[in-house]
């Protein structure tokens, strides 16, 4: 399975960015965005299990939302109310038949 993220950029603090994940063949599996931040460890920001429950790092709730589209191969991550601590680059991932990255998205929250 092939994920392409695309919807990264620079935003000023309180602003809205939307990142969407397309993949190559319909996700039955676990669909999530990751993120990363320069010295952190990556962490799961949002993510839509195979039983349709959908978590959220507790950092982002109220500001994140996870959706997908009804075909299910394409993932989105509406962020509002961005702070500078929400800057990395964000990963989409999905299991299907095992563990699938994407490239990357870089997120900047800066004034």
């Amino acid at each position: 399975v092939q994920l392409v993220e695309s919807g990264g950029g620079l935003v000023q603090p309180g602003g809205s960015l939307r990142l969407s994940c397309t993949a190559s063949s319909r996700i039955v599996g676990a669909f999530r965005w990751y993120r990363q931040a320069p010295g952190k460890q990556r962490e799961m920001v949002a993510g839509l299990e195979y039983d349709l429950t959908i978590n959220y790092l507790d950092s982002v709730k109220g500001r994140f939302t996870l959706s997908r589209d009804s075909i299910m191969n394409t993932l989105f991550l509406q962020m509002d109310s961005l702070k500078p601590e929400d800057t990395a680059v964000y990963y989409c991932y999905a299991y299907s038949g095992g563990d699938n990255w994407g490239q990357g998205a870089q997120v900047t929250v800066s004034s």
